[in-house]
């Protein structure tokens, strides 16, 4: 089956608009979160790669006032007027950045979310490697600081070390799903893992 053939201002570029969304990236996250239940009232949900901020809004939306969002990207995201959302601008790659997360939020999440994406280059192997050392960044972040029955959700290029990660995730997690969401560029090579379940 032929690609899909790229178009800017596709029908999500337009029902984002339409809806105030900063995005049409928030069609991912919204598919995600209403196919699997994995966001409730009152969690805490970090959200990796968070630039422009189309995901916030959804996830502010899904955990409502009582709940908390930390966003964080290389870009600044332009504030969001709700008080329960912080963001910081951060490498995730860099080797403070797990103390920058800490002073930000201390405790643990039940959710993270990545929707890290290296700049490309046109090389696939590339490309797929710098997508999966994002993807194994967020993982990490999701061990060491997710909550025991809480769950993953990452974007990646699809390659040829796709299965190697999607095990280890799979070691962690209780199911594993591979998500290619609707809104996805008809060229992309992304997809999303989902981890429900944390097992530890």
């Amino acid at each position: 089956m032929a690609n899909r053939p790229y178009q800017p201002k596709d029908r999500f570029f337009k029902q984002a608009k339409a809806s105030g969304l900063r995005a049409r990236s928030a069609f991912k996250i919204d598919e995600i979160a209403r196919r699997f239940r994995i966001f409730e009232k009152g969690q805490t949900v970090l959200d990796l790669g968070a630039a422009p901020g189309g995901f916030l809004q959804i996830l502010l939306d899904e955990v409502g006032p009582k709940g908390l969002v930390i966003g964080v990207d290389l870009a600044p995201i332009r504030p969001l007027n709700r008080p329960n959302v912080k963001t910081a601008v951060a490498d995730v790659l860099d080797p403070g950045f797990d103390a920058l997360l800490t002073s930000l939020h201390p405790g643990a999440f039940d959710v993270v979310v990545s929707d890290l994406a290296p700049k490309t280059t046109g090389i696939k192997d590339t490309d797929e490697a710098r997508s999966l050392a994002l993807a194994g960044k967020a993982l990490e972040v999701s061990l060491l600081r997710g909550r025991a029955g809480g769950h993953f959700v990452a974007k990646l290029f699809m390659g040829r070390d796709f299965e190697a990660f999607r095990g280890e995730v799979r070691q962690a997690y209780a199911e594993v799903k591979v998500v290619r969401p609707e809104a996805t560029r008809g060229a992309s090579m992304e997809i999303y893992l989902v981890g429900l379940s944390r097992k530890r």
